[in-house]
């Protein structure tokens, strides 16, 4: 059975950490983000703010995150990304992916030093010539959140079908209220995370990482089909 162009699509899209530095013209972002906004929205609430940056903005912005990161200052996320205590399971598949990653990058396990730099690559918006910051108004419910999350696929996807690449960054929220200063966002927007936008080096090793995903038979049921 051939796969319909939506479903090319969405098998193609992957986590890109390594772009060519082509700039991406106005008029493209701007198509992603009517994109964005076809995502459905429980009562078409429509929550989230995308806040896009390029060129001398973008650079400053990453020269604070990683200054921050590489004071050793606390990290102050406002939400929390993964389970406490990461169960065993799912602790499991984070191993395989970082191992996955690390190795493509030629980083050993001891080697912390090349490890802390290639997580502050976050920080950088791994070099992308478009990063983005992503918010949403903190008194949206937790729904909201999940209509946010498929207004962000909805922006990677049709990135993905104009021929650019995406990452998205949760490590951004890690240095929160460096970013919301920076862009001098109102204290009732809450920072969820990045995204990095960008032509994909095609030669780069750490581009040709694919991370595993669940067959059907292990996260769905099905029930009255014959």
């Amino acid at each position: 059975m051939s796969l319909t162009p939506v479903e090319s699509t969405l098998f193609a899209r992957r986590s890109v950490r390594a772009f060519a530095p082509d700039p991406v013209p106005r008029a493209d972002i701007e198509r992603l983000l009517r994109a964005a906004r076809s995502a459905p929205s429980g009562a078409n609430l429509q929550p989230g703010r995308f806040h896009v940056l390029t060129g001398a903005p973008l650079a400053a912005l990453s020269a604070e995150l990683v200054a921050a990161s590489e004071s050793g200052r606390p990290m102050v996320s406002e939400y929390s990304y993964f389970p406490q205590p990461m169960p065993a399971d799912l602790k499991a598949k984070q191993r395989a992916a970082g191992y996955a990653l690390y190795a493509s990058l030629g980083i050993g396990r001891r080697d912390v030093d090349a490890r802390r730099n290639q997580f502050n690559a976050n920080y950088r918006f791994f070099d992308a010539p478009v990063g983005v910051v992503v918010s949403i108004r903190r008194d949206m419910g937790k729904g909201c959140f999940m209509d946010l999350g498929m207004s962000i696929m909805a922006f990677m996807l049709a990135a993905e079908g104009m021929g650019y690449a995406s990452c998205g960054i949760g490590a951004l929220a890690n240095h929160a209220d460096v970013a919301q200063a920076h862009l001098d966002l109102p204290e009732d927007e809450l920072i969820v995370c990045g995204l990095a936008l960008g032509r994909a080096e095609p030669d780069a090793p750490v581009n040709a990482v694919r991370t595993l995903r669940d067959a059907p038979e292990d996260f769905a049921t099905l029930r009255g089909f014959t």
